[in-house]
């Protein structure tokens, strides 16, 4: 049998605890704590936990201290459906609580139960504290001399001084606080993404007071709302703002979990992100933050782990999941000791089981209808998508998104892959949803770098990529088009670094993909050559115009706009410092201020012009006698390409939209029409002559970008007959209007 220690060195620790009776019996819904007025008008909270495989529950209550001497343990005696449920009267909000649950110890067949583990509930609506993960928090003994085992030796030292309470939050009646709220509900076609990390948006931002930077409220201010309205993106993409732990390998660098893509509390706004306390008031905070960006017009977006959590693999801490009913909520191997792990992070969250399918949906259903949101990019969603084993695109968690009357009436993105053998499924989740289009953002930087052996696979990715996505009724904007993302090189380390840079990490550089298809142009990292820079600040803008003139949906990371760097890091999940915060000072030096300026002009082009955002997939075909068609690929000798043009070496690739040929109708059921355009994107080193189509497609062109030029004020309004011969400058876009 599994041995067990009693505490350090032999000695258990007895934590001072006051009995009481039992609680009222309370309800087993809704599940977490819930503030309300019970039996006989009397205030109190319901205290509601499914521990499948149980044998008892306690609920914990903690004063003030916090310390096991103000710990007061409830025993919870109502079970029905294997829920653990009791009314407490007089337990209002603010109140800070945990659970310890009884039950077996063998971790052969997955029974991990261990009451001497404070775990957090699954519901917590708020979290006080943080986990600093010593060895106490483990439910094993983390220093047992046989390594091999260690994991079996069940640890009783008492957790509760070292791990965060979740708090009772009180419930705004009626839904009154959201009454002047308004959602943006921009539709998909329209939308443009910007991925933003709520604390390093703001940490710096001189606009905003201090006490301030790096918080929900921070966000929400003026200053910040500015930037994002003036660059014209109608979303924010947030990472991780669920209550999320730091790792322990971390910690014992001195280092902390920046991205937030360890979470532990799937209805928790992270505590550190408050500025206002963390007894509930960060709750009120978050609404407040999102209320704010709504009434600015734009939509608020979470990235949402429900792939795993915080408690790793077998090695890893006990703090919630685990010590409830490890093998009610996690996949194991048929060696039940150990985990499947499709993540990369230790475990895999048991999704086809209906208890843990339902935490996810209420998660989300709780996000959207009480917190504000207008929807989720899940992070390895292909984990989500498995049933038993492979990925399955009938599973039961798309089954349940596609009919619930919440969930499918907002934004769904999917990062649709994970780590396990079949995992990478770009363009195969069903209608409702979007992807991260990494073929998009691979062939993007693949053309620019010159790395492309022909242009078929960009031909795809700049108008929608239908190969992927034209089936079951999606549509162009089922593709997230992204060059760059939170992971990975920015913009500008992407054209300044070949390989990353991450021994910040302490990892040895080992963290972090190899497969950047980044190019230096000429040196590595930071230079004062004059001429290597002008290269990297023209191959930025190569790769942002591509990007924002592309059909689909465009999402831009927070900084590309004004040139950020992370110093050649491609992987600074652990770096809550100048690595990974805003410099906002980038705007006034004057080669970034370009960059900027051409964001907020493309943005406003693509507002502007229906053509460039597109429902519904091109059709190719000649649309009327005079052979027009809706989207037209030409050579630099005007004419339009062939089947071996498309198979042939090629630097050079033109489109041509036609602003008369677009699907659907506005509100007033009138056909939608608009301008037409030509976009020339050129990768080569040398100029090139490229003549532009003459009749029937248009008899003259107006210049309206030229990435070539620092300053695009010097470039629109240039005229071009048809058929005339322009020298195509190197390394570049022009967008061409269509004029007569």
């Amino acid at each position: 049998m599994p041995a067990t220690v009693a505490g350090v060195n032999g000695r258990h620790r007895e934590p001072g605890v006051v009995r009481t009776p039992p609680v009222w019996p309370g309800a087993p819904t809704p599940l977490g704590a819930r503030y309300r007025v019970g039996p006989d008008g009397v205030a109190g909270t319901n205290f509601a936990l499914w521990a499948g495989g149980a044998e008892a529950v306690e609920l914990c209550l903690f004063d003030e201290a916090g310390a096991a001497a103000g710990e007061t343990r409830l025993p919870l005696t109502e079970l029905t459906h294997e829920i653990w449920h009791g009314f407490v009267p007089g337990i209002r909000p603010g109140q800070r609580y945990g659970y310890r649950v009884h039950g077996r110890w063998d971790p052969w067949t997955g029974a991990r139960w261990n009451p001497a583990k404070l775990l957090l509930d699954p519901y917590a609506r708020a979290v006080d504290g943080d986990f600093s993960l010593p060895p106490e928090v483990y439910g094993h003994v983390r220093d047992w001399p046989q390594q091999h085992v260690a994991d079996t030796v069940r640890d009783e030292r008492d957790s509760a001084p070292f791990v965060p309470k979740g708090v009772v939050v009180h419930d705004e009646a009626d839904g009154d606080e959201w009454m002047d709220d308004r959602r943006p509900k921009t539709p998909w076609a329209d939308s443009v993404i910007y991925e933003l990390h709520v604390r390093g948006f703001t940490r710096l931002h001189p606009g905003i007071p201090e006490e301030l930077r790096g918080t929900y409220t921070g966000l929400a201010h003026p200053a910040a709302i500015e930037h994002l309205v003036s660059l014209g993106v109608t979303a924010v993409e947030l990472l991780p703002v669920h209550q999320f732990a730091h790792e322990d390998h971390l910690l014992r660098r001195g280092l902390r979990n920046y991205w937030g893509y360890n979470s532990i509390g799937y209805f928790a706004p992270h505590a550190g992100y408050a500025s206002r306390g963390t007894r509930g008031q960060q709750v009120g905070e978050f609404k407040r933050m999102v209320r704010a960006l709504h009434a600015a017009g734009i939509e608020v977006i979470l990235d949402v782990v429900y792939n795993h959590t915080a408690e790793a693999g077998e090695l890893g801490p006990m703090l919630s999941l685990r010590g409830i009913d490890n093998r009610g909520y996690y996949r194991l191997q048929s060696d039940s000791r150990r985990y499947a792990d499709y993540t990369g992070c230790g475990n895999t969250l048991h999704v086809v089981q209906p208890h843990v399918l339902r935490l996810i949906t209420d998660s989300l259903r709780y996000w959207v209808t009480e917190m504000g949101v207008d929807g989720f990019r899940f992070d390895l969603a292909a984990a989500l998508a498995r049933s038993m084993h492979d990925v399955d695109m009938l599973s039961p968690f798309l089954a349940v998104i596609a009919q619930d009357p919440v969930l499918r009436r907002v934004k769904l993105i999917a990062e649709p892959w994970d780590v396990g053998n079949g995992g990478y499924q770009v363009g195969a989740f069903p209608p409702l949803w979007t992807e991260w289009n990494d073929r998009y953002r691979d062939a993007v930087r693949d053309f620019w770098r010159g790395a492309l052996p022909d242009v078929r696979d960009l031909g795809y990715r700049l108008s929608g990529s239908s190969d992927l996505y034209a089936w079951g009724g999606r549509r162009p904007y089922a593709s997230i088009n992204f060059v760059t993302a939170h992971d990975g090189f920015t913009l500008r380390d992407l054209v300044s670094y070949e390989q990353k840079h991450n021994e910040a990490n302490g990892e040895g550089n080992r963290d972090g993909t190899n497969d950047n298809r980044s190019w230096n142009c000429g040196a590595e990292g930071e230079t004062d050559d004059p001429q290597v820079n002008a290269l990297r600040r023209r191959q930025v803008r190569n790769l942002l115009t591509t990007l924002l003139l592309s059909t689909g949906v465009p999402m831009l990371v927070a900084g590309d706009e004004m040139g950020r760097t992370q110093g050649g890091s491609n992987n600074a999940y652990c770096q809550d410092n100048e690595v990974s915060w805003l410099d906002w000072s980038l705007p006034d030096q004057p080669e970034q201020a370009g960059l900027l300026a051409l964001t907020r002009r493309l943005l406003a082009l693509r507002q502007s012009h229906p053509v460039l955002r597109r429902r519904a997939f091109f059709s190719g075909r000649r649309q009327a006698a005079d052979g027009l068609r809706d989207l037209a690929w030409f050579t630099p000798h005007g004419t339009e390409m062939t089947e071996r043009d498309w198979y042939a070496p090629s630097a050079t690739l033109a489109l041509y939209l036609s602003g008369r040929d677009i699907p659907g109708r506005d509100a007033r059921g009138a056909q939608v029409t608009d301008d037409s355009f030509l976009t020339i994107l050129h990768a080569a080193h040398r100029p090139a002559r490229f003549t532009l189509p003459g009749a029937p497609w248009a008899s003259a062109y107006e210049l309206v970008v030229d990435t070539s030029r620092e300053d695009q004020d010097a470039a629109p309004g240039t005229v071009h007959e048809g058929g005339a011969v322009v020298t195509v400058p190197p390394r570049s876009v022009l967008l061409l209007k269509v004029r007569g």
